[in-house]
């Protein structure tokens, strides 16, 4: 596994991985924490360095997971965590950004995860209440007062991003990013690259679509994320299948899996994206990882580039989508 540089210096493996789905929103949550330790230990055993987390993943018991997985090899790893969500017990009432907030936030993520300092801490979402200024102003204390070493924005707009960006050096951006979710092209990636911030595309297998193991006939049982999101109901889901068959060409003839090639392409985008993808499995983590040695040519991504044009439905419902590119 090769690495990247983020903003600000920041080195991380070229791809790195995701752990919300190890505690929530893809089907029955594992039953075996073990299991789940186990699969992130082993992937830093394969060279990936660079964990995701949040808060409100569980809430609170994905923090704890990887801070039992990184434990014995917290030196070999860097760690992502996120604060802005307003919880009351145990579910999201809305955002909540106020310096005080983010401050209790760190304080008690750092007990959870056990280290001494949070490599990279988002903010979740923009909270229209607080002025971003302020937000960052605060997570350049933490910084200063050694709690957290780098200061990130998930799913924000260029705006906000510049906004913040002159107040306290922003490494990365995360949102939601994929063959088939292209949003951050228009303005935040060129952003981004202006700015040198680093981009960490989540959901870059489009939430297991890009796989090809999504069926057009697939249900999603309750408390499932993509049975409430638009681009996953029975009509969009089978109008998208054109998107998954032509990453499939692709794949077949790249000798590759069709997550190796969605991957690949991201990774073609700049070299400072560094995608997120998400498993609860040994193979999976070995099948992301070697998308790092798939060569797509300037046909092949010609190819994949015009898929975007057919894919149906949104990638949010309307509550969702009111909350990105503030």
């Amino acid at each position: 596994m090769h690495t990247r540089q983020l903003g600000q210096g920041l080195e991380v493996s070229a791809i790195g991985i995701g752990a919300m789905g190890m505690s929530m929103s893809y089907g029955p949550n594992p039953g075996d924490r073990d299991d789940m330790i186990g699969v992130l230990r082993y992937a830093v055993d394969q060279g990936v360095t660079f964990i995701d987390t949040a808060e409100v993943y569980g809430p609170y018991d994905n923090e704890v997971l990887v801070g039992e997985a990184i434990a014995p090899i917290r030196d070999r790893v860097v760690v992502a965590t996120k604060f802005g969500w307003d919880i009351v017990d145990g579910k999201m009432v809305g955002t909540d950004s106020r310096p005080e907030q983010i401050r209790r936030v760190a304080d008690a993520s750092l007990q959870r995860l056990g280290v001494d300092a949070i490599d990279l801490f988002y903010q979740h979402r923009v909270d229209p209440a607080v002025p971003v200024e302020d937000v960052a102003g605060a997570v350049g204390e933490l910084v200063a007062a050694g709690k957290v070493k780098h200061f990130g924005l998930s799913e924000a707009g260029a705006a906000t991003i510049r906004r913040a960006h002159a107040v306290f050096p922003v490494t990365a951006v995360q949102s939601e990013y994929s063959l088939w979710t292209r949003d951050p092209e228009a303005e935040v990636l060129p952003t981004c690259i202006e700015l040198g911030i680093g981009f960490v595309p989540f959901s870059p297998l489009g939430k297991g679509f890009l796989t090809g193991t999504v069926t057009a006939d697939a249900t999603f049982g309750a408390g499932e994320i993509r049975g409430r999101v638009p681009r996953f109901q029975p009509e969009n889901l089978r109008a998208n299948q054109a998107v998954v068959d032509g990453v499939r060409d692709v794949a077949a003839a790249r000798e590759a899996t069709p997550g190796q090639v969605a991957l690949a392409w991201l990774l073609s985008r700049h070299p400072s994206i560094v995608p997120i993808p998400g498993t609860r499995r040994r193979e999976r983590v070995d099948e992301n990882a070697g998308s790092t040695a798939v060569a797509l040519s300037a046909d092949d991504i010609a190819t994949l580039d015009a898929l975007a044009a057919v894919v149906a439905g949104n990638r949010y419902d309307d509550a969702g989508m009111a909350m990105v590119g503030l």
